[in-house]
């Protein structure tokens, strides 16, 4: 696949907005790791190479396992992951696919059971981002390294 426009190069200020955005997550409460699992769940259902290689490698810098990163396709199947991961990556399913059922309250209510309304504004912050980093990378035909 050809590269196709460099969002950066040809409108860097949008960009940069995405970039301030990124820093300001840095921020928040949200345990990294967590951020990561996030970003990698949302990254395999829209089928972003070139996130899903960024954020394993960034993942396993974190200390993350690749058991983990492995089995995070199938999160239901396997006992690896806490319950409050759990609905995280409900959530992050959830608002990655919201046409298919929009977010149920079910998932919503899960996830506010281990997080305060902040982190949960934070979490879902942390969703959309990848979103939008996703469909980026994907509409301009970024490739991994």
């Amino acid at each position: 696949m050809k590269q196709r426009t460099v969002i950066a190069k040809e409108i860097p200020a949008a960009y940069q907005a995405m970039l301030g955005l990124e820093k300001y997550l840095g921020t928040t409460s949200i345990d990294a790791q967590l951020k990561e699992l996030i970003k990698i769940r949302a990254s395999q259902i829209n089928g972003c190479a070139y996130c899903i290689n960024m954020h394993t490698k960034d993942a396993r810098d974190l200390g993350e396992s690749e058991q983990r990163i492995y089995a995070l396709s199938a999160w239901r199947d396997t006992p690896y992951f806490m319950p409050a991961e759990r609905a995280v990556l409900a959530l992050t399913e959830s608002i990655t696919v919201i046409t298919k059922e929009h977010v149920p309250d079910a998932v919503y209510e899960e996830a506010a059971g281990y997080f305060d309304s902040k982190q949960i504004g934070e979490i879902i912050m942390a969703i959309v981002a990848i979103n939008a980093w996703n469909r980026i990378a994907i509409s301009t035909n970024m490739m991994p390294e």
